[in-house]
């Protein structure tokens, strides 16, 4: 007797249409999200923006458009092209659109066009999270990491290059315009006077486009530099006034090797996103196009309390402003313990420990493998904080509080790039990076969420 088999029919009808919860079992997470941000998330100020627009066709419901974006950043999805391609081919986002494919234009534009209402939504997710018990501020770590920019490095131009650049193509402009000048009159005399004798000659829009363009990005190095210059001087005179000493007295110490309020010759400038910088890996020690961003993480379940995104290296002058984002994040409760790695271990930031009252552990030195703390063996001068923070952490060695910064702070960053697979932002410009870096943060606490009601 042959083996039988199951009936297989690809062409046969269902007697009735299923519905889109069938999809998939109920405890998937398509539903936790969908379910979440329809009951849970107050979205008025992104409804908001709609009213009175009676343009066009009626757009997609917004809730919809929320929930689709917070699952495909949970699924590692976030190309708006592969997430317009989930929306046909994915059963779990068919069950959250209910069979609606939002094109990726119209999903790029939302995201764009809301990223103003996200650090409402991180609030908004991380109360959940608490009411959950999923965060109790008893430790908090905050640790940046360096994430790729939309941009090649490769587009960048330093402004020594800029001015070498600017002088080459002023002069390649006026030779190709005094060769315009001269091919016409030669023209004239040949064929006539019916020329306009304005027209461009070959390669020369190219080269003006790019010269105006290179103007643009060095003007705006300039203005970064006498910015940065007037912040400097703003905070030196802040600095003697509260030592009590005249702020127009004259600084000394070396002189400058450029003129203050002025860019360096390394100064740079990239052409794709000019908010981005060229900044450092410091473990693999390698150049990126990036952004740097910041997570406050409680030691609890990893919740992320705080955030921020700019484009400076360092990390260190984060940390006051992530302190005030605690405190408003999570109804003025600040954490009770705080630490931080050496980027941090300024005197003014060890001040603000002290000043809020919250227990401070802040390497003060890079920490050796093998070594029991985080501090250098050679001790800062005496009197000052780091030089307590030094005497604080070798005392404890391995049993100080500072030992939780690496596994509470770090697998975060570890879940978004590997898990999740984030490696490079998607959009251009400090807004939108720091958008999707909200996104990234609010879906890292959602996942969270979701386990604990698993």
């Amino acid at each position: 007797m042959p083996k039988t088999f199951r009936e297989w029919n690809p062409e046969q009808l269902l007697l009735l249409p299923p519905s889109v919860d069938d999809f998939l079992p109920s405890c998937h997470l398509v539903y936790f999200v969908r379910d979440l941000v329809r009951e849970s998330l107050d979205l008025s100020e992104i409804r908001a923006s709609y009213e009175g627009d009676l343009r066009g066709k009626p757009p997609y419901d917004p809730t919809m458009m929320v929930a689709l974006l917070l699952y495909a950043y949970c699924r590692g999805i976030y190309s708006s092209r592969a997430i317009e391609r989930s929306c046909v081919e994915r059963v779990d986002f068919i069950a959250l659109t209910a069979r609606q494919v939002p094109d990726h234009a119209t999903i790029a534009r939302f995201r764009r066009r809301h990223l103003d209402a996200l650090p409402g939504l991180f609030v908004q997710v991380l109360t959940l999270c608490r009411e959950a018990g999923l965060a109790s501020l008893g430790h908090v770590a905050l640790d940046g990491t360096k994430m790729k920019a939309n941009a090649s490095k490769h587009k960048a131009m330093s402004y020594k290059r800029m001015c070498e650049e600017e002088e080459r193509l002023t002069k390649e402009v006026k030779e190709l315009l005094e060769k315009a000048q001269e091919t016409d009159t030669c023209e004239d005399d040949e064929f006539g006077d019916d020329r306009r004798g304005d027209e461009l000659p070959a390669g020369l829009a190219d080269k003006k486009k790019r010269l105006e363009t290179i103007e643009r990005a060095k003007k705006a190095v300039e203005d970064r530099a006498r910015e940065k210059h007037r912040l400097k001087e703003e905070e030196r005179r802040r600095k003697m006034i509260e030592e009590e000493k005249d702020p127009d007295a004259p600084r000394r110490g070396p002189k400058p090797e450029h003129p203050p309020g002025t860019p360096k010759p390394t100064d740079q400038e990239n052409f794709t996103d000019p908010d981005s910088r060229i900044m450092k890996k410091s473990k693999t020690s390698e150049f990126l196009q990036a952004y740097n961003g910041q997570a406050a993480v409680d030691a609890d379940n990893q919740i992320i309390v705080a955030e921020s995104l700019d484009a400076v290296q360092n990390d260190g002058h984060v940390l006051p402003a992530i302190l005030d984002q605690i405190e408003t994040n999570c109804a003025g409760e600040k954490p009770k313990e705080f630490s931080a790695d050496a980027g941090y271990a300024s005197e003014e930031n060890l001040g603000e420990f002290e000043s809020r009252g919250i227990e401070g552990y802040v390497a003060v030195g890079r920490q050796k493998h093998g070594t029991s703390s985080a501090t250098r063996e050679k001790a800062p001068p005496a009197g000052t904080k780091a030089r307590a923070m030094w005497i604080k952490l070798r005392r404890a060695g391995h049993r100080s509080r500072y030992r939780l910064r690496k596994y509470v702070v770090e697998p975060v960053f570890g879940q978004m790039k590997h898990a999740r697979g984030f490696r490079q932002f998607h959009l251009r410009g400090q807004a939108g990076a720091q958008g999707e870096w909200q996104l990234l943060c609010i879906t890292h606490n959602l996942l969270k969420l979701a386990m604990k009601t698993a």
